[in-house]
C-alpha cells in the first residue's frame, strides 16, 4: 500500500514537472506582446472555471466552506495573485533560469518561518536536504555564471518578491489543508485571485485582445497543464508532507526545466549543472528516508479530509 508521504512526494514532483514546462511557454507568449498581467488574469479566470465545472458535475461537496473562512481564502487568493504576477514579471525582465533561481529562495524562507513560528525541529537531515536542494538548484540553472551586477535590477527585485509570494502561498495553503480538501483550497484561492484580478484591472480584458489560435492553444496549455493540475498536486503534497518538505521537493522544477531544454532545445548541460541535478535528487531521497520529520500522520490526513 502506498503511504501518504509517498503520495505527497509524487504529487509535488508531478507539479514541478508541469510547472517546468510552463515558464518557457509563458515567456514565449510575453514575447508576442501579451502582458504579464493579462497572462495571470487568463490563468486565474479560466482555472477557477475549470475547477468549478469539475466540482459542479461530480464533487459539489467540495464547494462547502465555512463563511468565516472566506477572509482566509481572500488572503490566499491575494498571495496567489502576487505569486503568479511577480513570477511572470521576473521572466519578462531577466533570463528564465535566473528567475527560477530567485523564486526558489522560497524554501529557505519557509524553513525559517516554520522553525521560528511553528516550532518545527530543524533536524540535521532537514537542514542538509535544504542546503543540497538550494545548492543544486543554483548549479543547475547556472547561477555561478550569471553576472548579477549587470542583470536587470528590476527583474532581480521582482524575483525576490516572487520568492516571498511563493513562501506565503505555501504556508497559507498548509493552514487551509487543516480544514479542507486540497482541491477545495485550490478552487477558492483561484476564485478570489480571479476576482481580485478582474476588479483591479479591466474585467476580462484578454477577451478583447486579438489572439491567434496558436496563442489561445498556449493559454489553454498554461491553464490546465501549467496551473490547474500542478497547483492541485502541489497542495495535495502540502497536505501530506508539510510546507518545508514540499518546498524542498519542488526544487525539482528548475532541474526539470534545465533537462527539458537539453532534450527539446539542444541546450548542453555543463558538468556543474549535472552535479547540481544530482544534489537535488539526493535532497529528495534524504527527505524520503528521514523518519524523524514531522509529516502529517495518516489519521490526521483522514481527519482533515473528512
Amino acid at each position: 500500500m502506498i503511504s501518504g508521504a509517498t503520495r505527497g512526494y509524487v504529487a509535488v514532483m508531478g507539479a514541478a514537472l508541469l510547472w517546468a514546462s510552463c515558464g518557457t511557454v509563458g515567456k514565449a507568449l510575453i514575447q508576442t506582446g501579451i502582458t504579464p498581467f493579462q497572462l495571470v488574469q487568463v490563468r486565474a479566470t479560466f482555472s477557477v472555471v475549470a475547477i468549478g465545472l469539475f466540482f459542479l458535475f461530480g464533487k459539489r461537496s467540495h464547494f462547502r466552506v465555512r463563511p468565516g473562512d472566506l477572509w482566509y481564502f481572500l488572503l490566499l487568493g491575494g498571495a496567489l495573485v502576487l505569486l503568479q504576477f511577480t513570477y511572470f514579471m521576473t521572466i519578462s525582465k531577466i533570463q528564465v533560469a535566473a528567475a527560477i533561481l530567485l523564486e526558489y529562495l522560497a524554501p529557505i524562507l519557509v524553513a525559517v518561518y516554520a522553525v521560528a513560528f511553528w516550532k518545527e525541529r530543524l533536524t540535521a537531515p532537514k537542514l542538509a536536504a535544504l542546503l543540497l536542494a538550494v545548492g543544486g538548484c543554483y548549479l543547475v540553472v547556472g547561477g555561478y555564471s550569471l553576472d548579477l551586477l549587470r542583470m536587470n535590477r528590476e527583474g532581480i527585485l521582482w524575483g525576490l518578491f516572487s520568492a516571498l509570494a511563493f513562501a506565503a502561498y505555501t504556508l497559507l495553503g498548509e493552514r487551509g489543508m487543516h480544514r479542507y480538501r486540497p482541491w477545495t483550497v485550490a478552487f477558492y484561492s483561484f476564485l478570489f485571485a480571479a476576482l481580485i484580478l478582474n476588479v483591479v484591472h479591466e474585467p476580462f480584458r484578454f477577451l478583447r485582445v486579438s489572439l491567434t489560435p496558436g496563442q489561445w492553444g498556449v493559454f489553454l496549455y498554461i491553464v490546465f497543464a501549467g496551473t490547474v493540475i500542478p497547483f492541485g498536486l502541489y497542495l495535495l503534497g502540502v497536505n501530506y508532507i508539510r510546507s518545508t518538505r514540499t518546498m524542498i521537493t519542488a526544487t525539482l522544477e528548475p532541474i526539470s526545466a534545465a533537462f527539458m531544454a537539453f532534450f527539446l532545445l539542444g541546450e548542453v548541460l555543463g558538468p556543474l549543472q549535472v552535479a547540481g541535478g544530482l544534489l537535488v535528487v539526493a535532497a529528495i531521497v534524504l527527505l524520503q528516508l528521514g523518519r524523524e520529520f514531522d509529516a502529517l500522520t495518516p489519521d490526521e490526513v483522514r481527519r482533515y479530509n473528512s
